[in-house]
C-alpha cells in the first residue's frame, strides 16, 4: 500500500525513538480530541520526544496514538511570510479546475491553492488585522482555517512531522504544544485543551474564485518557493502530487498512521463528505452520491440551510499532476436567508435559481443575474473532508442524502 502511494520525500519510512515520559494519565485532562480513545490506551509515546521543550506531562490523548509520519519537525516547511499576486499572474500556473481555499471578508478575498499547500500544509498569515493559520492535511483531505490567537498571544505554527489518526499534528513555536489539525485543539503541552476559533472558508475551483472575487489575490507560488528555498536550501515541485492514487474512496487510510481506531462503515473511508459542523449532532452529505449540479434545501440544527454542489474541481490527490485529477466537485453550505426572506434553490445547468426572485446564483454564493444580482449568501460553518477522519472525532454524525 505505501509503495503504491508513492508519497515521495514527504512521507518516508522512518523509525522513531520511543522514549519514556513521566506524565500524569492522559485521561486526567478532558478534551474533545480524545473521543474514541480507549481508557486503557498506552501512554508510551509513538514518536520521538528528543529535542522538544514540550511539557509532555500535560496531555489529553494517549501519547501512543501520536506516531511519526516520517519527516522531522518542519521537514514539511510551513510558510511564514506569504506573498500574494493578482489572478492575471496566477493564471500562468494555476488551472481553472484546481481547488483553492478561499478566505473572504468585507469584499477582500484570498485564495490558497492546494497545489502549494500540499507541500507546506501550514500558512501563517494575517488577514485584515486578524492573525490566521491556513492548514491542509493531504492524508485527510482536511482544509481548515483558524484564528491563531490563543491564551492571550499570537501563535505561529509548524509541522511536528507526527500524525494522529493520519491527521496532521501541528506545533506552536511559543509553547511547543502539539495541536490536532482536525479539531484545532492542543492535545499535548502547556496549552492542552485550548481550542482555536475557526475562520470561515470554503473550497472552490480557481475559476469560480476568480468569477466571485475579480480583485482577489492568490498565494504566490514564486514567493513560497523563495521562502522555502531560503529556509531549507531545497525547492518544491509545485503542481505535482506526491500522494498519487491516494484518494480512492473505498481505500482505507494508511494503517501505520491511523492506529487502531475503528472505521465507521456507514460510508467508504475516503468518501468526500460536506459537513454542517455547527449542528449538534453534525450532519453530513456524501458528495459521491451527487453526479451533477445540485441544490439541497434542508433544515439543520433548527435553521434553514442550502448546500450548493457543482462539478469543476480536480482532486489534487489523484494523479501525479494536481490539475489532472478526477472531477470531485465543490460543495459549499450557506444561509439561504436574504433580506429577511428564506430562499429555496434549484439547479439550472451550471448555476442555481432561487424560487422566490428567479435570480441566478453561482456555487460561490454570488447572484450573477436577476433582481438579487451582486448579492452574496452567507457561509455557514462547514467543511469538506474524508469520512474516516471526520467520523473518528464525530461518531454521532447524521448522514443525509439529498
Amino acid at each position: 500500500m505505501r509503495a503504491a502511494l508513492a508519497l515521495a520525500s514527504v512521507i518516508v519510512a522512518a523509525a522513531c525513538a520511543r522514549q519514556p515520559v513521566t506524565a500524569a494519565p492522559w485521561s486526567d485532562i478532558s478534551c474533545a480530541s480524545a473521543v474514541g480513545s480507549p481508557a486503557n490506551a498506552s501512554d508510551v509515546p509513538g514518536f520521538s520526544t528528543a529535542g522538544w521543550k514540550t511539557d509532555f506531562a500535560r496531555h489529553c490523548v494517549p501519547l501512543s496514538e501520536v506516531t511519526s509520519g516520517g519527516p522531522p519537525r518542519d521537514g514539511i516547511p510551513p510558510l511564514d511570510d506569504p506573498t500574494f499576486e493578482e489572478t492575471a499572474l496566477a493564471d500562468a500556473w494555476l488551472k481553472p479546475q484546481e481547488p483553492v481555499i478561499v478566505v473572504a471578508e468585507s469584499g477582500t478575498a484570498r485564495a490558497y491553492p492546494l497545489q502549494v499547500l500540499i507541500w507546506h500544509e501550514i500558512v501563517n498569515d494575517t488577514f485584515g488585522q486578524r492573525p490566521i493559520v491556513v492548514t491542509f492535511c493531504p492524508l485527510c483531505n482536511t482544509s481548515l482555517v483558524f484564528d491563531r490567537r490563543a491564551a492571550g498571544r499570537d501563535l505561529t505554527f509548524g509541522t511536528t512531522g507526527d500524525l494522529r489518526y493520519s491527521d496532521l499534528v501541528m506545533w506552536d513555536r511559543q509553547t511547543e504544544s502539539f495541536w490536532q489539525q482536525a479539531t484545532g485543539e492542543a492535545i499535548v503541552g502547556t496549552l492542552t485543551g485550548t481550542r482555536l476559533d475557526r475562520v470561515a472558508s470554503a473550497i472552490l475551483s480557481y475559476a469560480d474564485f476568480k468569477r466571485a472575487y475579480p480583485d482577489g489575490r492568490v498565494l504566490s507560488r514564486d514567493g513560497a518557493l523563495a521562502e522555502v528555498t531560503r529556509k531549507t536550501g531545497h525547492g518544491r515541485d509545485y503542481g505535482t502530487n506526491p500522494y498519487s492514487g491516494y484518494d480512492r474512496a473505498d481505500s482505507p487510510p494508511i494503517a501505520g498512521f491511523f492506529g487502531n481506531a475503528p472505521l465507521d462503515p456507514r460510508l467508504p473511508p475516503k468518501a468526500r463528505v460536506a459537513i454542517a459542523t455547527f449542528s449538534r449532532p453534525p450532519v453530513g452529505y456524501p458528495l459521491g452520491r451527487l453526479s451533477r449540479s445540485t441544490a439541497i434545501n434542508d433544515t439543520v440544527g433548527g435553521r434553514q440551510v442550502v448546500l450548493l454542489y457543482g462539478p469543476g474541481v480536480a482532486s489534487p490527490l489523484d494523479r501525479p499532476v494536481t490539475s489532472a485529477g478526477d472531477d470531485v466537485g465543490q460543495a459549499v453550505l450557506y444561509d439561504p436567508v436574504v433580506d429577511g426572506r428564506a430562499l429555496t434553490f434549484r439547479a439550472d445547468g451550471s448555476h442555481f435559481v432561487d424560487d422566490q426572485t428567479g435570480s441566478r446564483w453561482a456555487v460561490s454564493g454570488v447572484a450573477v443575474a436577476g433582481p438579487l444580482a451582486g448579492r452574496r449568501l452567507t457561509l455557514l460553518a462547514h467543511e469538506v473532508t474524508f469520512w474516516f477522519i471526520w467520523a473518528v472525532f464525530h461518531p454521532e454524525t447524521e448522514i443525509r442524502d439529498r
